[in-house]
């Protein structure tokens, strides 16, 4: 008889305990806007431009969301986060989701709890060099000092990789990355090891831009991605389903400003993305134009990456491995029906 009351108390607690979290959507709702975590200062992924307004794509990315769950793309309030802070923040549900906040591992995935949703960009670890070291590529490196942002996992990769290919190393450790690029910028160490496109937009703001040498050697992969605290499978299968819709959107050539000729197609695939047509449109509990929504507002995936990244922003960052998988990248999602 004990032991039948203790089983139910901790199935009870543990139902208490998940269901704290497991309403994140009618929370959204009841608040009005979505509460988005995003890096401090990312230029195209989460920057605010000189109106104040947060650019980049993974803003947009949770503009897509308030557009799904609320009907309105600006029904956002962004929460700049530091890298050590992200994860907490979202857990003790200071935020509703961390939009590309740290890449998809092992570690991350199965120590803590979170979830993550899908990958929004893929990216690999790269290395930037100060142009005084007088070196255009790692096997020309005789000896450098690393600015190090107290990320263990970085730092191991990049030390084994320095180490096999023998260029001496000292590491010069920083509070946190924004810290570390200052020491870069002031000379204080002269090699900054991160994901490709954060290098990019980095030596774009660099006051002396032509001081500073982004090497073409790849060391490790980073996926990154939206990610949702664990417990709540509606919360996280929606914020799933917007960025697959994003994908798809391109994948059918619907755009933000082709959307009403699209409309009227007679074809499945795309009177089913429109809610039209198939059976599973109203699964999340959204309304059934939400993904015309998104895209009427925010604009497919090809749109978001090109405003923020790619030809139409000041980076100019190649699509690459974020190109759909029918065009030689990476990018494939499922299909809404």
């Amino acid at each position: 008889m004990m032991n039948k009351i203790f089983f139910f108390a901790v199935l009870l607690f543990f139902c208490l305990t998940v269901s704290a979290f497991s309403y994140t959507r009618e929370e959204v709702v009841e608040r009005g806007h979505l509460l988005c975590g995003v890096s401090t200062g990312a230029p195209g992924f989460s920057s605010v431009d000189k109106s104040g307004r947060w650019t980049g794509l993974d803003a947009d990315f949770c503009r897509a969301v308030a557009a799904a769950v609320l009907g309105k793309s600006a029904r956002v309030e962004f929460v700049p986060l530091a890298e050590n802070e992200a994860f907490t923040a979202l857990i003790t549900g200071e935020v509703d989701i961390l939009s590309r906040q740290s890449s998809w591992d092992f570690t991350r995935d199965s120590a803590l709890a979170v979830d993550f949703t899908g990958v929004s960009y893929y990216d690999s670890r790269g290395i930037m060099i100060a142009k005084s070291l007088g070196a255009e590529s790692l096997g020309e490196l005789k000896r450098v000092r690393i600015c190090s942002s107290a990320d263990a996992y970085a730092d191991a990769v990049l030390t084994e990789y320095l180490l096999e290919n023998k260029v001496e190393f000292k590491v010069v450790t920083f509070d946190n990355t924004d810290l570390a690029v200052k020491g870069f910028e002031g000379g204080g160490c002269d090699l900054l090891s991160m994901p490709f496109s954060r290098l990019q937009s980095i030596q774009k703001e660099l006051s002396k831009k032509d001081s500073s040498l982004v090497l073409p050697d790849t060391m490790s992969r980073e996926p990154l991605g939206p990610v949702v605290r664990q417990g709540d499978d509606n919360w996280f299968d929606i914020v799933r389903w917007t960025l697959f819709a994003l994908i798809d959107a391109e994948e059918l050539g619907i755009t933000s400003v082709n959307l009403e000729e699209m409309k009227i197609r007679d074809r499945l695939a795309v009177k089913n993305f429109f809610g039209i047509g198939g059976t599973g449109k109203n699964g999340l509990g959204l309304q059934a134009d939400w993904a015309e929504q998104m895209v009427r507002q925010v604009g497919n995936y090809e749109e978001i990456y090109e405003k923020n990244l790619g030809t139409k922003s000041d980076l100019k960052i190649e699509r690459g491995m974020n190109k759909l998988w029918s065009k030689g990248g990476l990018h494939y999602a499922p299909p809404l029906r």
